[in-house]
């Protein structure tokens, strides 16, 4: 339900309610691909994917609907409970900044704001660090203004992640990554106090800090998690 300034309420779920149901966009991504296998392992959620083409994956509590990630208004509302957002690509990747923002932004709203209109209490979406809307460089500058979207929509709670350099084997080639990831290696253990924000995390780790988040009760309505968050969260046993 939307009020005149285009916010759109969301079912409280109450602390201890059973998470029954979830939706998942960018799940064949690095993030993605762990997350569901981890809800599908270690919760009894039906989880429903919305995804461009099916993932190579079968299971009774699994729900894929192939959608446009354009045309919200074509897709299916089964309920929703907690909504995990792994949507992302890169400028290179996308082939243009217009490009980049269909992905990184319009889509990711369309995704928060159905899961919204579906009863989302919580929404976990994964950001990045350096994400504002006043940032420099345009990456983090959208990824900004994607949180403050967010933060407009009126979920209960509304977690962003804000991992650094991601680790895992991608499905896609990403010259950057591979060269940034060589070079930050040895330099994480030397990157302490402000600066362990900006260690690589592997995205392994963020799936499981996801799922833990999902569950676990939270006192402000907006969380931002960075590196020694979201590895407390990982090491923390299922």
């Amino acid at each position: 339900m939307a009020n005149g300034r285009g916010r759109v309420k969301s079912r409280f779920v109450r602390e201890g309610e059973t998470m029954r149901n979830v939706w998942v966009a960018g799940a064949t991504g690095l993030i993605g691909r762990e997350l569901v296998a981890r809800l599908l392992a270690e919760t009894a959620a039906e989880t429903h994917l919305f995804v461009r083409r099916a993932p190579d994956l079968q299971s009774p509590r699994l729900h894929v609907h192939v959608v446009d990630l354009m045309q919200p208004e074509s897709w299916p509302q089964p309920p929703c409970d907690v909504a995990f957002n792994a949507l992302g690509t890169t400028i290179r990747q996308a082939g243009s900044q217009a490009a980049f923002r269909a992905v990184d932004q319009d889509a990711v709203l369309n995704f928060a704001r159905a899961a919204a209109r579906a009863g989302a209490a919580r929404f976990i979406s994964v950001s990045a660090i350096g994400a504002s809307p006043g940032a420099l460089s345009f990456y983090s500058r959208v990824k900004g203004e994607v949180e403050q979207a967010l933060a407009d929509i009126g979920f209960a709670h509304l977690v962003l992640m804000q991992p650094s350099l991601l680790l895992g084997d991608r499905q896609e080639h990403r010259t950057g990554e591979q060269a940034a990831t060589w070079l930050m290696r040895p330099l994480s253990p030397l990157m302490r106090g402000p600066l362990s924000a900006y260690r690589p995390v592997a995205g392994s780790d963020v799936a499981a800090a996801m799922v833990r988040l999902a569950g676990k009760p939270l006192r402000s309505p907006i969380l931002r998690q960075r590196h020694d968050d979201i590895m407390a969260l990982a090491d923390t046993p299922a």
